[in-house]
């Protein structure tokens, strides 16, 4: 697909960002591949180029949209201190300066090198590589784990990754419940079990790490409710869709005993 159609597509989700022409390019590269594999193994059930590009890219550029947003965190703060969440050009702002992205400057140096304030994440059950792949090439100094129990699956992350010349990116394909790191922000989309997969999720995550969830709305009370040591932000409805939310929870600050 045209790189000037995607950016087109990509709009509602990213504005008032935008991608450069490398991710454009990027983005264009592992739709061409989705497809590809998709007519052999079951990636995703969505089979409209247009359609992939809105559902699971722009919704995924949406969700790492949301990690820049201070007012969008859960209402209690961590139990441990974590940078402000930022999302511009490395070098573009003084460290801990924050500027709302309507009003930010475009700032000198790539795209790609958005700082969103946290070094590493977990992407749970990735499948076809949303949201972890669009939220790396977004970022691509981030440091990225895709867990993927299917093999197949599993080889297709790694054809992208391959193909895409990522580095400090990394699949396991292996079940979350026998991964041993942790990371500052974990993702996932709905999922078969929730509970047993959000369970999974919140052990994943470092001190004063966030969660991430692409859900339909009407599954946000049931997986506040998996999670009753979480607090919440506000759900963020996607773009288009009146359906599908963005949940970002955080584990609740402890009062200290004594």
């Amino acid at each position: 697909m045209d790189p000037a159609h995607i950016a087109s597509l990509l709009a509602p989700f990213l504005a008032p960002d935008s991608l450069s022409g490398q991710q454009l390019a990027q983005v264009s590269t592992y739709l061409d591949l989705l497809l590809k594999w998709n007519a052999r193994i079951n990636l995703t059930s969505v089979r409209q180029p247009e359609e992939i590009v809105t559902r699971h890219f722009g919704e995924s550029f949406f969700a790492a949209r949301q990690l820049c947003h201070p007012e969008r965190r859960a209402a209690e703060p961590p139990a441990v201190e974590e940078p402000a969440l930022r999302c511009q050009p490395k070098g573009s702002l003084p460290s801990g300066i924050v500027i709302p992205s309507g009003a930010r400057p475009r700032a000198a140096g790539s795209a790609e090198s958005r700082d969103l304030g946290f070094s590493n994440l977990i992407d749970l059950g990735s499948g076809a590589g949303f949201p972890g792949l669009p939220i790396k090439l977004y970022a691509h100094a981030l440091s990225v784990t895709l867990i993927e129990s299917n093999q197949k699956k599993a080889t297709f992350l790694r054809e992208v990754i391959r193909t895409l010349t990522l580095t400090s990116i990394d699949v396991f394909a292996g079940r979350a419940e026998h991964f041993a790191g942790t990371a500052a922000i974990v993702t996932l989309r709905a999922v078969e079990k929730p509970e047993r997969a959000l369970a999974t999720a919140a052990r994943l995550l470092s001190p004063g790490g966030r969660l991430v969830l692409l859900s339909g709305a009407s599954q946000a009370s049931d997986v506040q409710g998996f999670l009753p040591g979480f607090s919440w932000a506000d759900p963020v409805s996607l773009p288009g869709s009146s359906s599908r939310i963005v949940l970002v929870g955080a584990i609740e600050r402890q009062e200290s005993t004594k």
